[in-house]
């Protein structure tokens, strides 16, 4: 429940930052929620890999696969804050009026 509410903020951060980049941020929301279950699994794999799937080391799995989840949100917040903010020149913001000589 708790990786949930996580998610839901994680993915609202993503979210602004695209926006602010100028990007769409549903798709970056869906990015981040993919990327997290995708590297939640990868990790509880590598986990159970290494350690075997028993009742005993249960919750050391589910860390791991935390730790890996988080991993998985950094690293599209990684791409995010490569990709270029758009820049608001002045001359694109010059009107017509702007042009005109002073009146006296």
């Amino acid at each position: 429940m708790i990786e949930i509410v996580a998610l839901y903020f994680l993915c609202k951060m993503n979210g602004a930052l695209a926006e602010k980049k100028g990007l769409k941020p549903g798709i970056w929301k869906l990015n981040t929620i993919l990327s997290w279950l995708f590297t939640e699994f990868v990790g509880l794999f590598i986990g159970v890999s290494l350690w075997g799937f028993t009742k005993d080391n249960f919750i050391q799995l589910n860390v791991i696969g935390l730790f890996a989840a988080f991993g998985g949100y950094l690293i599209i917040r990684a791409i995010l804050e490569k990709k270029p903010t758009p820049i608001k020149e002045d001359i694109n913001q010059i009107t017509s009026e702007d042009l005109q000589p002073p009146k006296k």
